[in-house]
């Protein structure tokens, strides 16, 4: 069953996690919906965190779920952000892949079923 998450990212220029290699780099809403829908939809942002970790083998292979089909549609709302996601992504594997690309600089508004 996919859920529907409304997302706010107050200040898109702070939206980066500590790590470069896996934070944002979008400027814009279009581009932070697309980076965050590859994210969810591949496992390619959790691959390159998990070979990052001292041992890659003992990482709960469970925050390597994906959904094909998830969406992100982004908006810009004055300075900030909004992120619609659509997906089957389990609650703390988004949150986690969030804290990994936005570190602290996103917000969760709301959530419903979709």
């Amino acid at each position: 069953m996919a859920t529907r998450y409304y997302l706010s990212l107050p200040d898109p220029a702070l939206a980066r996690g500590s790590d470069p290699e896996l934070a944002f780099h979008a400027h814009g809403a279009e581009e932070f919906a697309a980076q965050l829908q590859d994210a969810l939809r591949t496992p390619a942002l959790f691959e390159r965190w998990r070979k990052r970790q001292e041992d890659p083998d003992a990482v709960d292979a469970s925050y390597g779920a994906t959904d094909p089909a998830a969406e992100v549609l982004g908006q810009q709302d004055h300075l900030h952000v909004v992120l619609v996601v659509t997906s089957t992504i389990p609650g703390n594997v988004l949150k986690h892949r969030l804290r990994l690309l936005a570190g602290s600089g996103w917000e969760l508004r709301d959530v419903t079923a979709a």
